[in-house]
Formats: structure tokens, C-alpha cells, sequence
């Protein structure tokens, strides 16, 4: 079996870049324009797939796999 996991630098490298591109996409598409409709509705879809992924990178998880 091979060990496939990664690193705390990584790790933790991943998660920064994240962060900075949740915040652009943030100030660009979701909460950051406002309380609009259309900024609500993309954060919070954004606010969801940021759970997701920031979850997959602490628990080394892949979402996409299925079996």
C-alpha cells in the first residue's frame, strides 16, 4: 500500500492559497458586494465549497473520488 499523504508545509501552503483566492472571489463574486441577490447567493455557495475543500486538505479526503 502506498502512503500517499502530504506534508505540513504543504498542507499549510495549500490552505494560504486558498485563503487568498476565497478572499478575491469573495470581494469580486460573493459577500464582498454588497447584500445583493447575487452576492448572497455566491457566497454562500463559495462559504460551502471552502468548508469542503479546506476539510479535504486537513483530512487528506478526495471528495471526488467514489470508491
Amino acid at each position: 500500500m502506498r502512503n500517499e499523504r502530504q506534508g505540513c508545509l504543504a498542507g499549510l501552503f495549500e490552505l494560504i492559497m486558498m485563503n487568498t483566492l476565497f478572499d478575491w472571489l469573495q470581494d469580486t463574486f460573493g459577500f464582498g458586494k454588497g447584500c445583493t441577490c447575487s452576492g448572497l447567493g455566491c457566497g454562500i455557495l463559495l462559504l460551502i465549497l471552502f468548508v469542503l475543500f479546506s476539510c479535504g486538505i486537513v483530512g487528506n479526503t478526495n471528495w471526488l473520488k467514489l470508491f
